[in-house]
């Protein structure tokens, strides 16, 4: 299995259908997923390959009838003030959970008339008790953002140079004679370089979640394949390139990702759930469980995904955080408080290239262009780890701005989430 973050693709294509035909003030709501479509669905504790007495059974996980299950209104930050938004599409979209198709829900949204967070489901199969407020989740590759913001301030410090080699700045980490590769191609997936081989299937990986990668070794890997284009050529979605840009990182400033997101993004702007956790599998503090759902024997599972160690994929699907950071970081990053001009352009900016499967370039230094019915374009990132499925998306002005968090039970299979369809659909009728 070649590791090409199909997922980030395979959104953005289906955030795109939904564009296609979701005009404002109408709904595009998926069909749900229900017990009858996952026969002998049952939900298991981590490492548990039968169920017990406690699990929970079809009918009341496809029913929403573990804990919450309702959509419920909170807080997302003390600027988050209700309005005159109705947020009933929303609230119909997360309704129902936990279901077959996701354990939880929360979603965030804010236009001109108002902003809304609601939650849906479960924190916890077991526990039965709802989704804690400021519940904190993996946002998988919208940790690209980060990293491409963190660069951006290193090249607006004159510290790097975007049309520089990588070579020059990490020097042995290509092969002698590789092409030129920029620091501007790694933000925008225009590199080339490869991605890593690695096997396939859910059980695989879940043998190996604990297992420690460096960047390094992630890059060897991915060196052993071809180079699928020469760099500047083409424009393919991957990891590969911003882990290399968090290996500059490190190297430009000597001290560790972690420690740079901490120093230059999370603390300045006061955001108290967001942090890179380096080899920690786990998550710290208020957090829903996410679940994998698994066949063994004929019988669907639920194995819980919470804990899994992330080094897979640092500085390009690491980074946890909240709803509420999430729109704090978006909205002072569209602002200029992230990143001065001229360098925050990049962001918006989409390179004049192909991609590799024929289409126009989609991806900008950190974010996907997703261009709306009415003329504009809407800035989004999404991302998902086994267990989350994660995602941030803002007008240019930010008058409107959507994020969310769903604990999908494939959140890494071939078919987006039915949840995750309905809440996109709900909030783009709400634009």
């Amino acid at each position: 299995m070649k590791i090409t973050n199909r997922r980030t693709v395979l959104v953005a294509t289906a955030l795109g259908a939904l564009l296609a035909v979701t005009a404002p003030g109408a709904v595009a709501a998926a069909p749900r997923t229900t017990a009858t479509s996952a026969p002998g669905f049952v939900a298991v504790a981590a490492g548990s390959v039968a169920a017990s007495s406690a699990a929970v059974t079809p009918a009341a996980v496809a029913a929403g009838s573990v804990g919450a299950g309702t959509a419920v209104l909170g807080r997302g930050g003390a600027d988050c003030r209700p309005g005159t938004l109705d947020p009933g599409p929303l609230q119909a979209a997360i309704a129902g959970l936990p279901s077959a198709d996701a354990t939880s829900a929360q979603v965030r949204i804010t236009t001109p008339e108002g902003c809304w967070t609601g939650t849906s489901g479960v924190r916890d199969l077991r526990a039965q008790a709802p989704v804690p407020p400021h519940a904190r989740f993996r946002v998988g590759s919208a940790t690209k953002v980060f990293t491409a913001a963190l660069v951006l301030q290193l090249a607006a410090e004159g510290r790097v140079d975007l049309d520089g080699p990588v070579q020059a700045y990490l020097p042995g980490l290509l092969p002698a004679g590789y092409p030129t590769v920029t620091v501007r191609q790694l933000l925008d997936h225009t590199s080339g370089i490869p991605s890593p081989t690695m096997p396939g299937g859910v059980e695989w990986q879940l043998a190996h979640r604990y297992d420690r990668w460096t960047p390094e070794q992630i890059v060897r890997r991915g060196l052993d394949n071809p180079r699928e284009f020469s760099p500047g050529e083409k424009q393919h979605y991957t990891n590969m390139g911003y882990i290399v840009a968090g290996l500059l990182i490190e190297k430009v400033t000597g001290h560790s990702y972690e420690a740079e997101l901490d120093r230059r993004i999370a603390r300045p702007l006061g955001l108290r759930d967001t942090y890179a956790p380096g080899d920690d599998p786990r998550i710290r503090g208020p957090h829903a469980h996410g679940y994998q759902a698994v066949v063994r024997g004929g019988v669907t599972e639920l194995v819980d995904a919470t804990t899994w160690s992330q080094t897979f994929t640092p500085a390009s699907g690491d980074v946890i955080s909240s709803l509420a950071d999430l729109d704090t970081f978006i909205t002072a990053l569209f602002t200029g408080r992230v990143v001065p001009e001229p360098q925050l352009t990049e962001m918006f900016t989409l390179p004049q290239v192909d991609d590799v499967e024929g289409g126009p370039a989609r991806y900008s230094a950190g974010l996907t262009a997703m261009p709306l019915p009415n003329g504009e374009t809407l800035w989004a990132k999404t991302g998902s780890r086994f267990g989350y499925l994660a995602a941030v998306a803002s007008t240019r002005d930010g008058r409107f701005r959507m994020e969310y968090s769903i604990t999908a039970t494939n959140a890494k299979g071939e078919e987006l989430s039915a949840t995750a369809q309905a809440v996109i659909g709900a909030a783009l009728g709400m634009f």
